[in-house]
């Protein structure tokens, strides 16, 4: 009887020690394995990939160069902007070269930046380097002027005035103003670079409001480069060719100015014997305004800094943008430049 206790005892400890060794392997799945530990644990340390929301985006910017005191305002927005919004900004200063701005795009392409943005120096001649960006997958916003390419799909959109409407308003004003003229009335146009969009744009948008009266006539137009110096030079040329100048319709403030001194060391009157228009807006162009030098100033605003650093988050972020963004100016009279002066940021 002892014996055969004992051996229930024996049959029993076994049993319960099958039953432990069971439990522990149909355990076992439910716990994490070696291998599985080990995979939970790097995964545990190791950072999360980023994503468009939390990484630092970096913008490259090429810019066209710092040829009148709108672009520097311009440039002082894209700068500003780009602080602001935390943007990692590649900046370079193509100095009026469309060879510089293609070499810049290249290095931005080079670099990997997420979008590369610029203002062209010219209109044509830029589909080969945007294709390259465009198979490197990186999208392209184009600020303040346009390109001619026919393949939009080389950049995402472009951000800036209309110079075609510019140049309208400009001659819409002058229509107006010489409405009841019954003598020719001979202007002489100062154009901005050869070739670039606001140089045709501005002449094509003037051309084609002013032909609608018969006594206004153009009769020089030439290139003043969009700076101050260049436009006293061109200015003073057309003083000496023509002793009839009624009119001064200038590409931009910075031209207009420099023809203002050549005007007055010819001993004449700007905005009286002669009428000036010119666009863009900048302070001193108002300053000449508000004293009666510039008759008439079409805006054109180079604060476009903020809504660039918008259409770069929303190009990372996947969204679809329209394809052109035009910005919101005014025009001013003389009387009005006054009036603004005191508000003008640049």
């Amino acid at each position: 009887m002892k014996t055969g206790k004992t051996m229930g005892l024996l049959l029993a400890s076994a049993m319960l020690l099958f039953s432990v060794a069971c439990s522990n392997t149909e355990k076992a799945p439910a716990n994490a394995s070696k291998p599985e530990a080990t995979k939970e644990s790097t995964s545990a340390t190791k950072a999360p990939a980023a994503t468009p929301a939390d990484k630092k985006i970096t913008l490259g910017f090429s810019q066209v160069g710092a040829e009148s005191g709108w672009r520097t305002a311009n440039t002082k927005s894209v700068q500003d902007s780009a602080k602001e919004a935390g943007f990692d900004l590649k900046f370079s200063d193509a100095q009026q070269k469309q060879e510089n701005q293609i070499k810049a795009i290249r290095t931005f392409i080079q670099q990997k930046v997420d979008v590369i943005s610029f203002s062209p120096v010219v209109e044509s001649g830029w589909d080969t380097v945007l294709k390259e960006a465009k198979d490197a997958g990186i999208p392209v916003i184009l600020t303040d002027r346009a390109v001619d390419s026919k393949d939009t799909s080389l950049y995402q959109t472009f951000i800036g005035s209309d110079f075609v409407e510019e140049g309208r308003r400009a001659g819409k004003w002058l229509v107006d103003t010489k409405k009841d003229a019954k003598e020719p009335v001979n202007i002489v146009e100062l154009q901005g670079t050869t070739g670039s969009a606001p140089a045709n744009d501005r002449k094509a948008g003037f051309e084609e409001v002013i032909k609608s009266n018969a006594n206004l006539k153009v009769i020089a137009s030439q290139t003043g480069d969009f700076t101050r110096a260049k436009g006293k030079e061109v200015m003073q040329a057309f003083l000496k060719a023509h002793k009839d100048i009624d009119v001064l319709y200038a590409h931009n403030d910075d031209m207009a100015l420099g023809a203002i001194q050549a005007i007055e060391a010819a001993g004449l009157k700007p905005g009286k014997d002669i009428i000036i228009i010119s666009i863009d807006g900048v302070k001193d162009g108002f300053v000449a305004a508000s004293e009666g030098k510039i008759n008439f100033i079409v805006e054109c605003n180079p604060l476009l800094g903020p809504q660039l650093m918008q259409a770069v988050r929303d190009v990372v972020a996947g969204k679809q943008l329209p394809k052109r963004i035009v910005t919101k100016e005014g025009v001013f009279t003389s009387e009005d430049a006054k009036r603004e002066l005191p508000n003008r940021q640049y």
